[in-house]
């Protein structure tokens, strides 16, 4: 794990957005396709709204979330809606965004099909995760109904999730399919995060199952 410190959060979500637009540039113009998977929550909006400007083949680039609450996009809780919103505008509203939501009562009824959409686009070029003070990330949370089937090396690309704190049942990539990526971005805000990730750092994966992605990322957190 490599630890970048900024001196404020404006700064991070700048120098972040420009990472990540480079290394996506450099995918597009080595395979001609490149694949960014993203989280929801606002925290990322800010590098989302920089991104959406940038002057990429957006065309070739598929957006996929870390996950996704099991609700349609005319929720206000729907990630894909914020993602909508805030990413796939302006230069970047020509990016494919790849669905983990279909219409159904469970995501178990979906999960064949997502996956076959997902397939394609695998493996992740860019992961930008975020990271809960439970140290979650994507859907994997601590205690969740599916926790040990998605960790472990023989995962399928896609589990659905349920945990108390989680709230609506959840469609998550996977641990493979997170470790998966060439580049990994964890995005972190405010020292109650800065001390969950230290805590990570000593307890047992099922406790803390953002450590599946640690051991190749580079976490930015910002006061």
């Amino acid at each position: 794990m490599r630890l970048e410190v900024y001196p404020d959060r404006d700064l991070m979500m700048l120098r972040l957005a420009d990472i990540i637009a480079g290394q996506l540039g450099e995918f597009l113009r080595r395979d001609g396709r490149a694949t960014f998977s993203v989280p929801g929550g606002t925290t990322p909006g800010p590098i989302f709204d920089t991104l959406s400007g940038v002057d990429l083949d957006w065309a070739n680039v598929a957006v996929v979330l870390n996950d996704e609450r099991w609700v349609s996009e005319s929720s206000d809780r729907s990630n894909t809606r914020l993602v909508r919103q805030r990413l796939i505008r302006g230069r970047a509203a020509q990016a494919r965004l790849v669905p983990l939501y279909a219409p159904a009562e469970t995501p178990e009824e979906m999960l064949p099909a997502l996956e076959d959409g997902l397939r394609p686009h695998l493996p992740i070029s860019v992961l930008l995760l975020g990271m809960g003070a439970d140290m979650h990330t994507a859907s994997l949370f601590p205690g969740a109904d599916r926790l040990s089937e998605a960790l472990s090396p023989n995962a399928p690309l896609l589990m659905p999730m349920r945990a108390e704190a989680a709230g609506e049942p959840r469609v998550t990539l996977t641990a493979p399919v997170l470790k998966g990526a060439f580049h990994t971005h964890i995005l972190m805000t405010g020292a109650e995060k800065r001390s969950a990730l230290d805590r990570a750092l000593t307890l047992p994966l099922h406790e803390a199952p953002v450590r599946a992605v640690l051991d190749n990322a580079t976490v930015h957190w910002a006061e």
